[in-house]
């Protein structure tokens, strides 16, 4: 057996042959990376029949140290020892004669599943871990937030079901507020590469990040579809309009029994007067802040949008927004389900909602990203985290020796 470089079809064929594979492991996330500062490298190992028995794609910095990433690891049998032996040796071989230094991956095992209140194990964890650390690699170790190459927490929906179970599961909270959204007339559209910028709502981009989505509807072509919620002016100030008029009318007849009843009101009356005060209170406020957004802006508002890729069964939500200015209208969740209940009645199996952090983690600053996720009751993949091969040791101190005088330098 020897490792040598695939060709783009060799490799894209395996890819999609290999039962436990991820966008970013395909050949067009390799091409966007290429659009973006990296060289790109598709190896496999091969026998003398040319039969492919592993393969990674790999990443590799143009800088004066050529540092490789593998973002979801290797397509490999992780379990299988031998194999995984035999790769790991002609790879290091091949790569040093490249002058590369080290890799690191981020792959795609799991060691915990969690489902609603089951934590489900990954009872090939232990060895696959033991093969890996065996050979050599270092493992960075289990990160809470974001600080690994790829997230080590992933949300993913089950959408393998009818579209109203799917719907029956979401948490109560979110149910009303999906049904709230479409009240307040917020309506959902499908876009295309001239609105990558609704993906920034209310962020900080530059060129840089607006290019990196240009690539990916480029060279993910008919599998890349953005979808975005746009508020209806007009149909809002409406909603508000009758819910202000409902509320003013209900103010006056409780007002009316506080009067008939004057000095034997009962608790119950004045508990009711309180709550249909706030609430006459609360849109008032909305009836003026809904005139001011039709004047502004007659032609709708952008509130939400998503950007996915298709791949095999799979749909991966690779950026999302909110403008917050109006994140009481629930754009963002009328938008998600919606792409559940479309691509459920269309056979896919999961939903990807990507990365959150470790369940439960005390003082989390993403709480509410993660409580927002586990909203659309999902099961939650946790992953092994980052590793790394150091190929050349001599380069690689270098390298290692050069960044640190760079964070030196930076202070």
């Amino acid at each position: 057996m020897y490792v040598r470089e695939l060709s783009m079809q060799e490799f894209d064929m395996f890819t999609k042959n290999f039962p436990d594979s991820s966008i970013y492991q395909t050949i067009e996330y390799g091409y966007v990376m290429a659009n973006n500062n990296y060289n790109i490298l598709a190896l496999g190992l091969v026998d003398n029949s040319n039969k492919i028995y592993a393969a990674t794609l790999l990443l590799v910095d143009k800088g004066m140290f050529k540092y490789a990433y593998a973002p979801r690891g290797f397509l490999i049998d992780y379990t299988n020892y031998n194999l995984l032996e035999t790769f790991t040796k002609l790879l290091k071989k091949y790569l040093n004669k490249k002058d590369i230094i080290a890799i690191k991956l981020s792959p795609s095992i799991v060691r915990f599943i969690y489902e609603s209140k089951n934590k489900l194990t990954n009872q090939n964890y232990d060895l696959i871990m033991n093969n890996l650390k065996k050979l050599g690699y270092f493992h960075f170790g289990y990160n809470h937030f974001f600080e690994s190459l790829r997230p080590r927490f992933i949300a993913k929906v089950n959408i393998e079901k009818p579209y109203y179970e799917i719907f029956n599961n979401l948490k109560k909270n979110y149910r009303n507020k999906i049904r709230n959204a479409a009240s307040k007339g917020v309506k959902i559209y499908r876009g295309n590469a001239d609105n990558i910028d609704y993906l920034f709502l209310g962020e900080n981009s530059n060129v840089q990040d607006k290019k990196y989505y240009q690539d990916c509807f480029y060279f993910f072509k008919d599998n890349i579809e953005l979808y975005y919620a746009k508020l209806d002016t007009d149909a809002y100030l409406r909603h508000i309009k009758h819910k202000y008029e409902y509320y003013e009318q209900l103010s006056n007849e409780v007002n009316q029994k506080m009067i008939e009843n004057r000095g034997k009101s009962s608790d119950k009356l004045l508990s009711k007067k309180l709550v249909v005060d706030r609430k006459f209170d609360k849109y008032k406020k909305d009836l003026i802040r809904a005139t001011r957004l039709l004047r502004e802006h007659p032609e709708g508002i952008i509130a939400s949008a998503v950007l996915m890729i298709k791949f095999k069964d799979e749909i991966y939500v690779i950026k999302d927004s909110l403008n917050k200015s109006i994140k009481d209208t629930n754009p963002k969740q009328l938008l998600i389900w919606k792409l559940l209940e479309k691509y459920s009645k269309l056979g896919f199996k999961k939903l990807n909602l990507g990365g959150m952090t470790e369940l439960n983690f005390p003082n989390n600053k993403y709480e509410g990203l993660n409580k927002s996720k586990l909203s659309y009751n999902p099961s939650v993949y946790e992953y092994l985290g980052d590793l790394e091969l150091v190929i050349n040791q001599a380069k690689y101190f270098m390298y290692r020796q050069t960044n640190n005088l760079k964070d030196i330098l930076k202070k």
